[in-house]
């Protein structure tokens, strides 16, 4: 039920890819996936959670991507190209 509540408040589904760099090995990039409801454009829950990762975590953060897609969308009313009666 709190998902559906979500949507109804205009919150999408975001998806955020991560790269950070690994503490040990400062070269190397490792990719986290990171998937909330949350609400465009300014992304409150995934800011709070990359402030938490860099006050918190070792890895160095070196790239977010995000996207977004709207669930519940108004329904999309077409016409009919053809129509036909039978008896």
């Amino acid at each position: 039920m709190r998902d559906m509540e979500l949507l109804t408040k205009d919150y999408r589904l975001t998806t955020a890819e991560i790269l950070y760099h690994l503490p040990d090995f400062p070269s190397l990039l490792q990719t986290y996936l990171w998937q909330d409801y949350d609400l465009a454009p300014k992304y409150p829950h995934l800011q709070k959670f990359l402030d938490f990762w860099e006050s918190e975590l070792d890895g160095r953060l070196h790239s977010v991507k995000v996207s977004s897609q709207t669930l519940i969308k108004p329904p999309r009313i077409r016409s009919a190209a053809w129509s036909q009666s039978l008896h």
